[in-house]
């Protein structure tokens, strides 16, 4: 075994176990966004208290999967030591990201990093693997080309499916809210007072908006102000629909209108920002398709228009060049 195949192997090795961390702490925080804020070691341990086992704190922690005891501190580990060489501004950054993006998993800026550079580790590295096991040899250059590529896109990937969880996120919640805002107008011309109202949309719906209600309903409820709360679920968003909304409720309170007809004039200009919205995606739609219909449609009809005369002439000169 040569030298090149022994780093090969040793390559594949770190690959393997970068890309089962990945996919773990994938798999921990899929998991994670259906369940609550509770330790699941401490759950396992009130839950065998109240069926009278004796159990000690660390017999449960050796209960749990490999993974959970094991990979995933390690993957939280690697976050906190490449917070402390991160600057302040990136981490902030990135922490409202992943509010904006809903906070998927309850991941936080650190775990956020750590799967950034186990992306960067697992695209390069796989990359070198195989220049390493290539039956033809890579020159030096393309080596570090090919290499420093991928390991840049694993490390920017992340970055990439964060910003579009936000982008459709927000357009979730840009397509929920004209109807929202209908059924809020409905009620609190009933009788219902806001946060009853607000509770009924929660009810009603199981989207990105309903959900946010549903939160603001229980800060409340736990004793934050309720415009405090509307501004919250604003900046957690970013939306300028959802922030001009929450700016005349609040003006609204404030000058005391009535709170029906503000939220039946923002019904109207949701709609209509909606509409403004879906045109724009709509003039947006063939030159996007410039590309596809270059790429596929062209050569489809010149190969169509040019295969007769292609025929034509390899028949006409085919007996002159002795075919």
């Amino acid at each position: 075994m040569n030298l090149t195949t022994l780093i090969g192997i040793i390559v594949g090795v770190v690959i393997l176990g970068g890309a089962i961390a990945l996919v773990v702490v994938g798999l921990r925080f899929s998991r994670q966004n259906q369940q609550d804020d509770s330790d699941p070691v401490m759950a396992r341990l009130a839950e065998a208290t109240q069926r009278g086992e004796t159990v000690t704190l660390e017999d449960i922690e050796l209960q749990q999967p490999f993974m959970e005891r094991v990979v995933v501190p390690v993957v939280k580990r690697i976050g906190e030591i490449s917070t402390r060489f991160t600057p302040q501004k990136l981490l902030e950054e990135t922490t409202l990201k992943l509010e904006l993006g809903g906070n998927p998993g309850r991941m936080d800026a650190a775990t956020f990093l750590a799967t950034r550079f186990l992306g960067a580790a697992v695209f390069g590295g796989l990359l070198l693997l195989i220049s390493f096991l290539s039956t033809s040899r890579w020159p030096l250059g393309r080596v570090i080309l090919v290499v420093g590529i991928f390991t840049a896109l694993g490390f920017f990937f992340p970055q990439l499916w964060l910003q579009s969880r936000i982008n459709s996120r927000q357009a979730e919640v840009r397509k929920a809210m004209p109807d929202a805002l209908d059924l809020l107008t409905i009620c609190v011309e009933a009788g219902l007072g806001f946060d009853a109202a607000m509770a009924k949309v929660s009810e009603k719906w199981e989207n990105e908006l309903s959900i946010m209600f549903g939160r603001l309903i229980r800060e409340v409820q736990l004793g934050k102000p309720q415009r405090e709360a509307l501004r919250d679920m604003a900046d957690r968003l970013g939306l300028p629909e959802l922030t001009s909304f929450v700016a005349a409720v609040i003006q609204s309170q404030i000058l005391g209108v009535s709170l029906a007809k503000v939220l039946r004039i923002q019904s109207d200009q949701m709609r209509m920002k909606r509409r403004q919205y879906a045109e724009e995606l709509a003039h947006k739609a063939p030159v996007k398709m410039i590309i596809p219909m270059a790429l596929l449609t062209f050569p489809s009809i010149m190969i169509i228009l040019m295969a007769p005369a292609a025929f034509q002439i390899a028949g006409a000169f085919g007996p002159l060049l002795g075919g």
